[in-house]
C-alpha cells in the first residue's frame, strides 16, 4: 500500500483530499497532543529513516517556518520520499491577498472572508489566524514566511525537485513538486498535465 506522510497536519479527524484515500495516512506534528505517528519538527525529517512514503501532504504548514528553515524542511521532503514519491504542498498566497486587497481598499483588519473559524481577515491569512494564536498562546501558528506561485517553485527548484505543477486559486497556491518525471497513475489522480 501507498504511505503519505500528512506533515502537520495536527489530527487524523481532518480528511486528506480524496485522491490519498487508497494511501495509508500517516501523520507527523510537533504536538503529541493530537496523537501523531510520527512527532517531529518537520525541520528534522532528515533524521528519519530514508526512502519511507510515496507522498507528503503539507497543508498550511510550511508559511509556519522562518524562510531560512522552509529549505530544511523542502530537503526532509526529498529524504523521506521513495524514488518517484512527490511532495504536495499549499500555502496561503500571499500575492493574490494583496492584489485582492489593493482592488477592495482593504486595510489589515479588514474581513477577507467568513470562515468556519469566523471571519478572516488580512492580518490572519498574512501572520497566521490571530485569535488561535491569541487563545492557545502557540506562537508556532503564526506565519514566518510569505509564499506565492513563484516563490514557491523557486524554493521547490532550489531543494532539488525537478519537475514542478504549481497552480494559484482561491488565495491559496498549490504545488505538486517531483524528483524526475511524474509518474502517469499520479497525473492522472491529481488532473496533472504530462
Amino acid at each position: 500500500m501507498k504511505r503519505v506522510l500528512n506533515v502537520g497536519g495536527n489530527s487524523k479527524a481532518i480528511p486528506l483530499p480524496a485522491p490519498y484515500a487508497d494511501f495509508e495516512h500517516l501523520l507527523l506534528d510537533i504536538d503529541p497532543t493530537g496523537q501523531p505517528d510520527i512527532v517531529c519538527d518537520a525541520r528534522r525529517l532528515e533524521t528519519l529513516p530514508a526512502d519511507q512514503f510515496e507522498a507528503i501532504y503539507c497543508s498550511h504548514n510550511l508559511e509556519h517556518y522562518y524562510h531560512h528553515d522552509v529549505a530544511k524542511v523542502l530537503a526532509g521532503f526529498r529524504h523521506v520520499l521513495k524514488s518517484g514519491g512527490f511532495a504536495h504542498i499549499r500555502v496561503p498566497d500571499v500575492g493574490a491577498v494583496m492584489k485582492l486587497c489593493v482592488e477592495r481598499g482593504l486595510d489589515v483588519e479588514d474581513v477577507l472572508y467568513q470562515s468556519s473559524l469566523g471571519p478572516i481577515t488580512v492580518l490572519d491569512v498574512l501572520y497566521g489566524y490571530g485569535k488561535q494564536i491569541e487563545s492557545s498562546g502557540v506562537d508556532f501558528f503564526a506565519h514566518k514566511t510569505g509564499f506565492t506561485q513563484k516563490s514557491l517553485s523557486r524554493a521547490l527548484v532550489a531543494a532539488g525537485f525537478t519537475r514542478i505543477y504549481c497552480v494559484a486559486s482561491e488565495l491559496e497556491v498549490t504545488a505538486w513538486a517531483f524528483e524526475g518525471t511524474p509518474p502517469a497513475d499520479i497525473c492522472a489522480r491529481f488532473n496533472l498535465a504530462p
